[in-house]
Order: C-alpha cells, then sequence, then structure tokens
C-alpha cells in the first residue's frame, strides 16, 4: 500500500484543516515546497497536493506553488482542487501533475468527467469526501443526494473506477479511520481507492493493512506527519510500500 504525505495549501501556505473547516486551520509551513520538500527527504516516494482556495472558490489558486514542488523535487505529484473546466485540468497537468483529482465537477458536470477521462486516461481520479454519511462538494460545504455505495457505483457506470474516498468528519482529529468502513468502501471499488481522514498513530496504518483490500492503493497522512506521530519512512515500513 502506497503512502501519500499531503500538503493542502492554503493563502499560499501549507495548512491543516480540521473537519473541512476553512476557520479551523493550523499553519504548518509557510511555504508548500519547504512541506513536500521535508516529507521527501523523509523518503516519501509520491505526494498529494491539494488546493483548498480552489476548492472553496471553484478556480485553483496555488499553480506557483504546485509548478514548483512537481519540477523541484523529482516525485509523482497528485492534485486536487478547483479542477471544474477542462481548461484547469490541462493547466496542472502542464504544471507537472502525473495525476488530477475531480470533486466537484464529477458530480455536477458530468459531461466534464467524462471529457476528462478520454483525454488523459489513468491519470483521473475522483474524490468522494463523506461527511455525516453523505457526499460533499463544493470544498465539503454542501452534499448531494444519494448512499455512499450507490454514489461509488454510479462512478463506476461512467467510467470513472479510481477513487480517493476522505471521511471528513475524522479528518484533522487524528483519532483514527473506521477500519470496518474503509473496507466495506473497498469492497465496493471497482477500480483503485485511496483513503483519507484521522490517521494519527502507525497502529492506524496497521489497521489498514490489515483489510488486506485489493483495491485499497493507498493511504494520504497529512497531520501526523506534521506533528511528528511518526515519520514518511515508519509509515512506508508499516504499509509495505
Amino acid at each position: 500500500m502506497n503512502l501519500y504525505p499531503a500538503i493542502d495549501m492554503l493563502g499560499g501556505k501549507a495548512v491543516r484543516l480540521v473537519k473541512g473547516d476553512f476557520d479551523a486551520n493550523k499553519v504548518y509551513d509557510e511555504d508548500p515546497l519547504s512541506a513536500a520538500s521535508a516529507w521527501v527527504r523523509q523518503g516519501a516516494q509520491r505526494l498529494h497536493l491539494v488546493d483548498l482556495d480552489g476548492a472553496r472558490d471553484g478556480l485553483p489558486a496555488n499553480l506557483d506553488h504546485v509548478r514548483r514542488i512537481a519540477g523541484e523535487l523529482g516525485v509523482p505529484v497528485q492534485f486536487g482542487g478547483g479542477l471544474r473546466s477542462l481548461t484547469a485540468i490541462e493547466a496542472v497537468i502542464e504544471a507537472g501533475v502525473q495525476r488530477v483529482i475531480l470533486g466537484t465537477a464529477a458530480f455536477v458536470d458530468p459531461d466534464l468527467l467524462s471529457a476528462a477521462l478520454g483525454l488523459w486516461p489513468g491519470r483521473v481520479l475522483v474524490s468522494v469526501d463523506v461527511r455525516e454519511g453523505r457526499v460533499a462538494t463544493q470544498g465539503w460545504t454542501q452534499t448531494i443526494d444519494g448512499g455512499i455505495i450507490e454514489v461509488i457505483e454510479g462512478l463506476a457506470e461512467r467510467g470513472a473506477c479510481d477513487l480517493v474516498y476522505t471521511n471528513v468528519d475524522r479528518d484533522g482529529m487524528l483519532e483514527g479511520p473506521d477500519i470496518a468502513e474503509v473496507g466495506r468502501i473497498a469492497e465496493s471499488a471497482s477500480g483503485s481507492l485511496i483513503y483519507s481522514g484521522g490517521i494519527g498513530a502507525l497502529a492506524d496504518l496497521e489497521g489498514l493493512a490489515a483489510l488486506k483490500a485489493p483495491a485499497l492503493e493507498g493511504v494520504i497522512v497529512g497531520k501526523a506527519l506534521y506533528e511528528g506521530r511518526f515519520r514518511v519512512a515508519e509509515a512506508r515500513a508499516t504499509l509495505g510500500d
């Protein structure tokens, strides 16, 4: 299972939110490149970037930082946040991003999702962000109709089989994932699944690895790394990355 250290960008800084609340953010580094460099020095083989300004406002706002990270560190980068047009997706790919993550657009603009999957096969993931049992969009500020499994099955029917699943209620809390929930979601995925939300200790990673779910391809970790709960090398060893 792969480890994806996270760099969430807000106002040009590396931050972490609590339960997706933009007002409950903590700045960990004034420069996202510095934060990303720290993870790579610790042994990170890939990075997960989120443009929180973009997720909230509908247009990527931290492309300069993305370009620097993708261009200078020599590891694959995946990126999400504000990708709601083909032009925006193309811009981040040209900035050096290997894979893009569509959130809101995947649910409100099915034509865009279809076009992106066709133009960049194997490079488009869909973010399924869940708050209080509902799939959330618009920077986690709104929810859509339908159960989680139903939504995932609907995405697969449209050709979107590779997912990032975030439990927003656990995000930034360091209290661990709901292992049973992750197992159920992984069983419903027809492609690959990357989990995010609540990782606070190596034991949480051990629990996810013990699922041995074929679809569970990776885990995103942010706050636990920033807070020194464990280091990148320890997480990778636990996951078998």
